[in-house]
C-alpha cells in the first residue's frame, strides 16, 4: 500500500472506490478579509476534471470553485479552526504529502517531507497542531506535527492499522480507525491528545470506519458494514447509544458535521456513483449536492468563525 493517494480510499471504507463527484461550474468568489464573515461551504475532493483536485461549494451544492490544479491526486481536505487555510494530501511529487493552502486555493506550501506517504490531515480545535496519518515507521500510525511541520510526533505505535484522526471539540482527545484487535477489522478508538489512554468505543463482527467528532462534544458520527454494508451512524463519546441514521443497499461514508451540529454531509454512491448528500443529524431530508459523471467525496464543512 506503499505511496498509496490517502485520500481516495474514503478513509479506508471503500479500499480503492473512493472519490466522489458533482455540482455546478459556477465560480463563487471567496473573502478572506480578515473583517469578512466566513461563507458557508463544504470542501471536497473530485475527479471531475480527470485528476483529483479539491473544490468548494456552498452548502446547498452551488458556486463550485476549483482550488487545486496538481499533476497528481489531491485529496482530504481539512479545514483549518478559523476556517482560513485548507490542509489536504497530494502525490504529485511521487508519494503523499501533506500540504497547507489558504481558503481560496493559494499559498501553497509542504509540511512533510518524507520518502514514505503522509495522509489524512486533522486540525487540533486551537489551530497549533496537525494529526496525520504515515507509514514512515514501516507501519501506518497516528502522528501530530505543529502547522509548520515540525515538531513531529508519533502518538501509536503497533503493527495495525491506524488512520483517520479526528480531534474531539475541546483537543483533549483523538478519535481513529484501528485494526488492532482483529486485523482487517477496523474498530473506533478513542486516546489522549498525546497519544495515551486508548479505549475502543465499537465492538462490531463488522468494520467502523471514518468518526467524526460532533462540534458539542457528545457524539461521534461514523460509517459502518454492520448491518451488510456501508452506513452512518452516530453514538455517543462514551461509544454508547449507537443510532443508524443512513439505510440504503448504496455505500455511505465519510460523515461531517455542519459548525452548528445541525446537519451531516456525506458521500454516497446511492446514484452509481459518489456523490455528496446532507441529511439533518437524525438522518432525514436527505438532499443531494452533487451531479455529475466524475466521482466527489471526502466532504469537509468549513468552521464558522
Amino acid at each position: 500500500m506503499k505511496g498509496f493517494q490517502w485520500s481516495l480510499v474514503i478513509v479506508g471504507l471503500l479500499c480503492a472506490v473512493i472519490w466522489l463527484g458533482c455540482g455546478n461550474d459556477d465560480d463563487v468568489t471567496i473573502d478572506d478579509d480578515d473583517d469578512a464573515t466566513i461563507i458557508d461551504q463544504i470542501a471536497f475532493s473530485s475527479n471531475r476534471d480527470k485528476n483529483w483536485e479539491i473544490y468548494v461549494m456552498n452548502t446547498d451544492g452551488g458556486n463550485v470553485l476549483r482550488l487545486t490544479k496538481s499533476a497528481g491526486a489531491d485529496g482530504g481536505p481539512a479545514w483549518s479552526p478559523d476556517g482560513r487555510e485548507i490542509a489536504f494530501d497530494s502525490n504529485h511529487r511521487g508519494d503523499s504529502e501533506i500540504y497547507v493552502m489558504t481558503a481560496d486555493g493559494s499559498n501553497r506550501i509542504n509540511l512533510t517531507y518524507h520518502k514514505e506517504s503522509d495522509g489524512f490531515p486533522a486540525w487540533s480545535p486551537d489551530g497549533t497542531k496537525i494529526a496525520f496519518v504515515s507509514e514512515r515507521d514501516g507501519g501506518f500510525e497516528i502522528y501530530v506535527m505543529t502547522v509548520d511541520g515540525d515538531s513531529v510526533l508519533r502518538l501509536t505505535n503497533n503493527e495495525a492499522w491506524d488512520a483517520a484522526p479526528t480531534w474531539s471539540p475541546d483537543g483533549t482527545k483523538i478519535a481513529f480507525e484501528s485494526d488492532r484487535d482483529r486485523e482487517g477489522d477496523s474498530e473506533i478508538y478513542v486516546m489522549t491528545a498525546n497519544g495515551g489512554n486508548v479505549i475502543r468505543l465499537t465492538n462490531s463482527e463488522w468494520a467502523d470506519w471514518n468518526p467524526a467528532w460532533s462540534p458539542d462534544g457528545t457524539k461521534i458520527a461514523f460509517s459502518s458494514e454492520r448491518d451488510g454494508d456501508l452506513e452512518i451512524y452516530v453514538m455517543t463519546a462514551d461509544g454508547g447509544n449507537v443510532i443508524q441514521l443512513t439505510n440504503n443497499k448504496a455505500l455511505d461514508g465519510s460523515p461531517t458535521w455542519s459548525p452548528g451540529g445541525t446537519k451531516i454531509a456525506f458521500e454516497s454512491d446511492r446514484d452509481g456513483d459518489f456523490e455528496i448528500y446532507v441529511m439533518t443529524a437524525d438522518g432525514g431530508n436527505v438532499i443531494q449536492l452533487t451531479d455529475n459523471k466524475a466521482s466527489d467525496g471526502s466532504p469537509a464543512w468549513r468552521p464558522e468563525r
